[in-house]
């Protein structure tokens, strides 16, 4: 409690699990008020419960804008989100109301990287067609061809031994990706990322020296797209992004390249992705995110081409990472409520 006996409301709109429920339930100073269903938090419930509250933990599908921020009135000194992301926060309206938010950056790293490879591997080995094959019982009767269902080989070979992998930013998730990306060969890294940040030389070097890699290079969108035999989009979100993968830039790209999103499904043209596969601008694609989601059904462009190979944004969904996320949450709000330093602060100094 605080020094005057007062306990802080807090509202989480998702049940964390016994292992973080524990650290909330641990704090005397915190009065619980938590979602009760094993779902999706509704609108409703959450703008009943949310005023008069000092801090909150959001999920991605809850939306904190003004009409939230309003209800919650000028007791809330928190907002704590479970992602790593945070474009479903209204940062400028956090920032006028002097509120701190809270994400978990760094402790998805790992498995991110992780299902960008499987990702690669599945569309460029048509793993989603054969998936569905055997699924639908065709097995016995599919006709069996010396070339059927081959797909472009991810790892270098004896007549093919240059394999140059793209990155569309370039930050912990890209180069995690890179180094599980090694023991395949990969020769060549490229990557594009912001345009007005100067190349990292040094940085550049010492990969291509850790990896054993012919050269780490920064280039444009023009030689990204030309030179990348497998191109994965890990840069951010938002506005400067938005279509960055576009109808352009996909006919630049290899008839035999993969692109990978793990990121946004704002920063890939779904139409143009679409036509793309469709024609055979490009061999395949493997997709965590696409724009529009969750409202992806079986009419939507891109889930009608058997080359693309789309999972429900689950690139974080492992036990060990969404424990880690979860507890991250927990901390930040925390800390923010009890004054102490927020593990993971989204920096709202630059935001007007």
């Amino acid at each position: 409690m605080s020094s005057s006996g007062h306990r802080f409301k807090v509202v989480v709109c998702r049940n964390l699990g016994p292992d973080v429920m524990s650290i909330l339930e641990a704090r005397p100073e915190l009065d619980l008020v938590v979602w009760p269903q094993d779902r999706a938090c509704e609108r409703s419930w959450l703008m009943e419960n949310i005023s008069g509250a000092t801090g909150v933990i959001v999920m991605l599908t809850d939306k904190v804008n003004a009409e939230l921020l309003d209800k919650a009135g000028p007791s809330l000194k928190v907002v704590s989100t479970m992602s790593v992301g945070y474009d479903h926060i209204d940062l400028k309206e956090a920032a006028q109301r002097g509120l701190k938010v809270g994400y978990t950056p760094d402790v998805l790293t790992d498995a991110v990287a992780d299902l960008s490879i499987m990702l690669a591997l599945m569309a460029g080995r048509n793993g989603g067609t054969g998936v569905d094959l055997v699924q639908r019982g065709q097995w016995a009767t599919f006709s069996w061809a010396p070339f059927g269902l081959c797909g472009p080989q991810l790892s270098t070979t004896a007549a093919s031994p240059t394999r140059k992998v793209g990155f569309l930013g370039f930050g912990r998730i890209a180069q995690a990706t890179l180094a599980r990306l090694v023991p395949f060969g990969i020769t060549h890294c490229l990557y594009f990322s912001n345009p007005s940040s100067l190349p990292n030389h040094a940085r550049d070097a010492a990969l291509a020296k850790q990896h054993k890699l012919q050269a780490v290079s920064k280039v444009d969108l023009d030689e990204l797209s030309r030179e990348s035999d497998v191109l994965f989009v890990l840069a951010p979100g938002g506005g400067e992004t938005y279509h960055i993968v576009n109808e352009t830039l996909l006919r630049k790209m290899k008839r035999t390249s993969i692109l990978v999103n793990a990121s946004r499904g704002t920063l890939v043209d779904s139409d143009a992705l679409a036509k793309a596969l469709r024609e055979g601008w490009i061999w395949g694609a493997g997709l965590d995110v696409v724009e529009g989601e969750p409202n992806v059904t079986i009419d939507y462009p891109l889930v009608k081409e058997p080359r693309c190979v789309i999972v429900p944004h689950i690139a974080s969904a492992t036990l060990e990472t969404r424990l880690a996320m979860a507890t991250r949450a927990a901390q930040n709000l925390i800390g923010a409520i009890l004054g102490r330093e927020m593990p993971s602060e989204v920096n709202l100094s630059d935001v007007s």
